[in-house]
């Protein structure tokens, strides 16, 4: 059975010093935000159905629009499997609407923008101020920080297979931003794990 307990885990100062939940870990319980704005349990949500539990760094970021996009072609099989798909970024609920695209997805998306999910996953790390004023300027983002801090915080993304135990079955963290799971791989990992 998952702990109740939703520890959250320190922020790195960058993203290669990240120490996330890994394989054979349980999924904590923390509170993420609907597109709606209103409070959910994310180990409510896994206690359901399996997931497939993705963190990307927002809607503004052209590699996590590319990942999410490239899901598409597996995404139908991954749910033939028994699992539901869950997308947390640091945007807001409001951030999250306006992000929303005529590709019919079967995808939730949840808000993390009060970073409880990425702390506690330990996949949180701070921001350079040259790279803040970057994806502010250039890309629109949102920027998160930590309640009573300055320091821009944006996960490192991530890809979960989870049960509904909680049980982490299978991980893929990379600090690398740029490099994604491949769908095909994700697939794989989900169809084993089952």
């Amino acid at each position: 059975m998952a702990s109740t307990l939703s520890a959250a885990r320190p922020i790195a100062e960058q993203a290669v010093d990240i120490r996330p939940l890994l394989i054979g870990q349980f999924v904590p319980d923390v509170t993420v935000k609907t597109t709606f704005g209103g409070d959910i349990s994310l180990l409510s949500l896994i206690e359901k159905k399996p997931a497939i539990v993705i963190f990307y760094r927002g809607g503004w970021c052209p590699y996590c629009s590319r990942q999410l996009a490239g899901l598409v072609e597996v995404e139908q099989r991954i749910i033939d499997l028994g699992y539901q798909m869950i997308a947390i970024s640091p945007d807001s609920p409001t951030r999250l609407n306006q992000q929303r695209t005529d590709t019919p997805f079967e995808m939730t998306q949840l808000s993390d923008s009060e970073l409880n999910a990425i702390q506690a996953f330990g996949l949180g790390y701070y921001v350079d101020d040259a790279t803040v004023q970057n994806i502010k300027g250039q890309l629109g983002a949102e920027v998160v920080s930590l309640a009573g801090e300055s320091q821009v915080v944006l996960p490192v993304p991530a890809v979960y297979v989870v049960d509904t135990t909680g049980l982490i079955r299978f991980a893929y963290v990379n600090p690398n931003f740029r490099q994604r799971i491949n769908p095909q791989l994700l697939y794989q990992a989900a169809r084993l794990s089952r």
